[in-house]
């Protein structure tokens, strides 16, 4: 039962609907009659062993529904990956302040955290259920359809691309355009979410589960530039050459990394620069231009998908209905699809998500590696939301007035 102390905890990159979670998980936390209080964690496990908590069960409705709606993480996030030694510091605090449940909002990071915290507490008989919520905006945690924080930040990139398509359409040239994704290019290939007309752009999507050609990249830009006098390339940080060496590696003499190992790739635009000097280098084409996305996907204000919102509420709700009436001491919330577009959660081993990724399936890639499928754009278009994408329109080339002075 969900009883006595509750501490929440977010972690690792923030989304544009992580806040859903931890209202939806704080609210129905304090519906069971057992629960005292409802603790929140001020930066992840890091404010768990500095005891920086909040008391949430002071919060008022309102407020935690406006907290709800807004973008980025209220409780503060971290990067930190706890070890055994930062795990038996984390045991010290939870058993001081009387914790009974922990959850744990976050993604793969995060995930293996909650399993680390959630292993020391069975060997050590602390009497602890540790649930882990998921988010990010990568889409690639095992077991689920798709994650909270994917749908919103693929509403961004989609968007984004289809005003960056009417722009280059109006100034005609190269556009290279960077998005996140490590192994994973779910989000890179939501770039193709609002094309509409034939020739709209991206015209080019390549992602890390892929190998990457530098030469295969160049010669498909100037195919598509002399079939459309433009083109639009989507690519992820992540991609990678034939020996699984990040392409942007090429470029850093000191490669810095994250306390989990990972090679930093958000943290520069020298991705987009490297691409676009070849381009320029190679193809000869002269006006090239490139953008690095950054942290603008992961919690833009104003473009949230609505089913995002919906189901990273009902994560949080779930992760607390699930402590106090399954058996199960400790899990993970994950989302299934069914039937055209519906889903059902279920509390899974953290094993199966922990420190695992999840890559796109590879009927949603097609052959050549530099575009997505109709597989992949019928699993993306529900996600959006019921409002879809905004459309843009075009005048009628066709009424074309006759020329007098410049006949040729």
């Amino acid at each position: 039962m969900l009883k006595g102390k509750v501490l929440i905890a977010q972690g690792g990159g923030p989304t544009a609907v992580i806040n859903q979670s931890l209202v939806g998980a704080i609210l129905e936390s304090r519906k069971f009659p057992g629960v005292e209080h409802v603790y929140g964690a001020l930066h992840g496990v890091s404010g768990i062993v500095g005891e920086d908590f909040l008391d949430l069960t002071q919060e008022t409705r309102a407020n935690l529904e406006a907290v709800a709606a807004t973008p980025c993480s209220a409780l503060g996030s971290t990067r930190d990956k706890p070890d055994i030694k930062y795990c038996q510091e984390i045991s010290k605090v939870l058993k001081a302040h009387d914790i009974g449940t922990f959850f744990y909002i976050g993604g793969n990071d995060s995930s293996d955290a909650a399993r680390i915290v959630a292993e020391h507490a069975q060997a050590t008989g602390h009497d602890l259920t540790c649930i882990h919520i998921p988010k990010t905006i990568d889409n690639d945690l095992m077991v689920n359809d798709h994650t909270p924080g994917f749908p919103s930040a693929a509403k961004f990139v989609a968007s984004a691309f289809a005003g960056i398509n009417q722009d280059n359409a109006a100034l005609k040239g190269v556009y290279v355009g960077v998005v996140m994704g490590r192994h994973a290019g779910f989000l890179t290939a939501a770039a193709a979410g609002a094309r509409l007309y034939d020739g709209d752009g991206p015209h080019l999507i390549y992602v890390p589960e892929r190998t990457f050609n530098m030469n295969n990249f160049v010669g498909d830009v100037k195919r598509v530039y002399a079939k459309h006098g433009r083109c639009i390339v989507a690519v992820s940080e992540g991609i990678h050459d034939a020996k699984g060496a990040p392409i942007i590696t090429s470029l850093m003499k000191n490669v810095e990394k994250d306390a989990h190992g990972n090679v930093q790739l958000s943290g520069t635009g020298a991705l987009a620069d490297l691409l676009c000097d070849q381009i320029k280098a190679k193809a000869g084409i002269k006006r090239v231009r490139g953008d690095t996305f950054g942290y603008l996907q992961r919690s833009f204000l104003g473009c949230v998908s609505d089913i995002d919102q919906i189901e990273a509420r009902e994560v949080g709700e779930k992760a607390a209905q699930f402590a106090h009436f399954t058996n199960k001491r400790h899990g993970t919330v994950t989302i299934h699809r069914t039937g055209n577009y519906a889903v059902e959660y279920k509390l899974s081993p953290v094993s199966a998500v922990a420190a695992k990724t999840k890559v796109m399936d590879k009927g949603m890639i097609n052959k050549a590696g530099n575009d997505v499928t109709d597989k992949f754009m019928k699993y993306l278009t529900p996600l959006l939301g019921t409002g879809g994408l905004p459309t843009v329109s075009r005048l009628d080339r066709t009424n074309r007035v006759k020329k007098i002075l410049n006949k040729k």
